[in-house]
């Protein structure tokens, strides 16, 4: 053995030490995966990713994603050998209450950790993301003589994110799209938890990639440092297609006795097997969380090189910003999350005395209005843009040799197209949007909850929204879906009433910056309501579009296409004697943002009498009708036949919003 080959030793065995106490300490964790996986992240770290550790939001760094998120101790020991902040201490405390080393990584938590992951196969899609927005950032910024984006997006994943259908969905886009800078290193070390997996995966992964537009390169051994070298260099050095570099490795590596075999996989070796492993690996058989000087110098030296990079991307950018100083100020805007000055000027207005327009009409006249304005703002939708009114007119669409168009064609992928849309947004300079139908949410939520646990401003816009889709029935009609939405904490759910609403909908969502939204939009024409004597807005959640002289005799509560019907059936009940005010709550997440006090101006505490009206379930609508108030909702499936007859079939029209109040308060006909 050279004495370089046995510096690589020290410092892979270094990694797999480090993550073998880690769990160890912590008796819980996934030893395996970080113990095969230490020659890469090692290589990966010190010989090919352009980062500084000393500054972690270089914009121009390369991305790196660990997918299988369980091997979080590998990641937080390389994280703490070159410099990202993470002390011993902090592996000593791993997966403890408080502790900067969390079972899983987790987006702005620990240092260096480009993305939350964990949820298997998600991770790929956000590093799809990533080199799609490196693609488009490069595309839109970089000038002749002057290149400020040239980065890479590494992601490692292993069986298990092979067989998650997300990774098939980003995979094949991915390819599609030719997305060169994008490399993906396979950990194939034939083990999942319940065993070897040939008991459930035994398809040729290199021949789907290929089939997929991906360049392959196999590494047999993948304990040899420098073959996994020669294969990211030689990955790096093609330009026409991302590329797959299928490494054989073990899991376990190094342990007499789990080495190879499920076991290792989610549990900790246990003090004795540490002790033969470590004696198997040449290591100290007594020490704990070692660190060699040796290894440890060549670890720290990523500190001076990506400084040295680092300073070189300045020199050019300062050269850019000379050059080219209007799109200096775009870039600025764009990786800062700045709103463009004047992004909400000249946006088109709605009037009670326009024709009825459906909600996702009047979303896609905004979101080309404020396209114009916001050149962030790129997305599209999983092959229904036309009927969710996401395609930005004027503009190119994102494919390979046009990088720099805002209209994407994610197709029928809706859970990579939501991990996707992270990925773009956690690399910088990009506000993405992505649309569906609302019942098709269902297969975006792990992506959804993921964004929503790492507070990304992300937008959603899901259009056909109730029983009212009608003809194509029950499958495609939503109505447990908006209240899914609304019980994952971090998201903001808004269901407009009308155009105008959905205008204040999107000036919402784009101030939002703790979180992602979902536009809840109709397919079917709503009127504009007359909102001249309103008194509050969407941006507080609920506010008093109708009112009355006086204390009102009950209050009616409606979303999205309901809203009309009780400002009808106010007009009615007025010419019966009966003070309504009306309540349009499109929002529950802005409404309990207020003050109390605000939120009692509104929902008088003391009329106790109250009709909430939505198309959906009627579960949680509870706290906001009170016990005197009743719920019109959809507490079953929808069904099949025209839109309007479904909704008078299931009770959604004024003569039954109007009989329902008038039972409540004692006075039916």
């Amino acid at each position: 053995m050279t004495d370089k080959q046995k510096l690589d030793a020290l410092c892979v065995n270094t990694l797999r030490t480090l993550a073998m106490d880690a769990v160890e300490k912590a008796n819980s964790g996934h030893p395996g995966a970080p113990m095969g996986l230490a020659p890469a992240a090692y290589v990966l770290f010190t010989r090919h990713m352009k980062h500084n550790p000393k500054n972690s939001s270089w914009p121009d760094r390369d991305r790196f994603v660990l997918s299988g998120g369980h091997a979080s101790a590998l990641l937080y020991s390389v994280l703490h050998l070159t410099g990202y902040g993470l002390t011993l201490d902090d592996l000593k405390n791993f997966r403890q209450w408080g502790s900067k080393t969390p079972g899983h990584p987790e987006y702005r938590h620990t240092n260096g950790v480009e993305v939350t992951t964990g949820p298997l196969g998600q991770g790929v899609a956000n590093a799809v993301g990533m080199a799609m927005a490196e693609r488009h950032m490069a595309a839109r910024y970089n000038q002749t003589g002057h290149t400020i984006v040239d980065h890479h997006t590494y992601v490692i994943c292993g069986d298990g994110d092979m067989m998650e259908g997300v990774a098939a969905e980003a995979v094949s886009l991915a390819g599609h799209l030719a997305l060169s800078k994008l490399i993906c290193l396979y950990d194939d070390n034939g083990i999942s938890i319940e065993g070897k997996t040939d008991i459930t995966f035994t398809e040729d992964v290199e021949a789907r990639f290929k089939a997929c537009n991906w360049n392959t390169i196999t590494v047999a051994n993948g304990n040899d440092p420098d073959a996994i070298d020669a294969a990211i260099t030689k990955a790096k050095s093609q330009d026409e297609k991302p590329t797959l570099i299928l490494m054989k490795t073990n899991i376990a590596y190094g342990s007499p006795g789990k080495q190879d075999t499920a076991d290792a996989h989610g549990a900790p070796l246990g003090k004795d097997e540490i002790r033969l492993t470590k004696k198997n690996l040449g290591w100290p058989e007594d020490a704990e969380f070692l660190v060699p000087e040796e290894a440890a110098a060549v670890f720290a030296a990523c500190i001076a090189k990506g400084a040295d990079a680092e300073n070189l991307w300045q020199d050019r950018f300062s050269a850019y910003t000379k050059a080219h100083p209007d799109l200096t100020k775009l870039w600025v805007d764009g990786v800062s999350g700045f709103l463009t000055f004047g992004w909400d000027e000249g946006l088109p207005t709605f009037a009670a005395t326009d024709a009825a327009i459906a909600t996702r009409a009047a979303s896609g006249k905004v979101l080309n209005a404020l396209a114009e304005k916001l050149p962030a703002l790129i997305g599209g939708s999983a092959d229904l843009a036309p009927s969710n009114n996401t395609f930005i007119k004027n503009e190119k669409e994102f494919q390979k040799g046009s990088y720099d168009g805002r209209n994407i064609r994610f197709g029928v992928r809706e859970h990579a197209m939501g991990a996707i849309m992270a990925g773009m947004f956690v690399h910088g300079g990009v506000r993405p949007y992505g649309g569906t139908f609302l019942v098709f949410a269902d297969y975006m939520r792990p992506a959804i909850r993921v964004a929503s646990l790492m507070h990304l401003p992300l937008i959603y816009v899901f259009t056909h929204d109730s029983i009212a889709v009608g003809e194509d029935g029950p499958t495609h009609q939503p109505v447990e879906h908006v209240a899914s939405l609304r019980a994952i904490p971090n998201l903001t759910v808004i269901r407009p009433g009308d155009a105008s609403e959905t205008l204040d909908a999107w000036k919402v969502a784009l101030k939002l910056t703790d979180g992602p939204t979902a536009l809840i939009l109709s397919r079917q024409n709503l009127p504009v309501s007359d909102r001249s004597q309103a008194e509050g807005s969407v941006r507080s959640g609920a506010y008093i579009l109708k009112n009355t002289d006086g204390k009102p005799d009950v209050i009616l509560i409606g979303t999205g296409s309901e809203v009309h019907l009780c400002v009808k059936a106010a007009d009615i009940l007025a010419e019966k004697g009966v003070k309504v005010r009306v309540v349009s709550m499109p929002s529950w997440e802005l409404f309990e943002m207020n003050q109390q006090n605000y939120k009692d101006w509104v929902l008088l505490p003391d009329v106790k009498k109250r009709v909430v009206v939505e198309a959906g379930i009627s579960m949680g609508w509870e706290k906001y009708a009170g016990d005197e108030g009743v719920i019109i909702g959809v507490d079953t499936y929808g069904a099949s036949a025209p839109g309007g007859t479904v909704l008078k079939n299931y009770g959604f029209t004024v003569d039954n919003v109007v009989e329902k109040t008038l039972t409540l308060l004692g006075k039916a006909e």
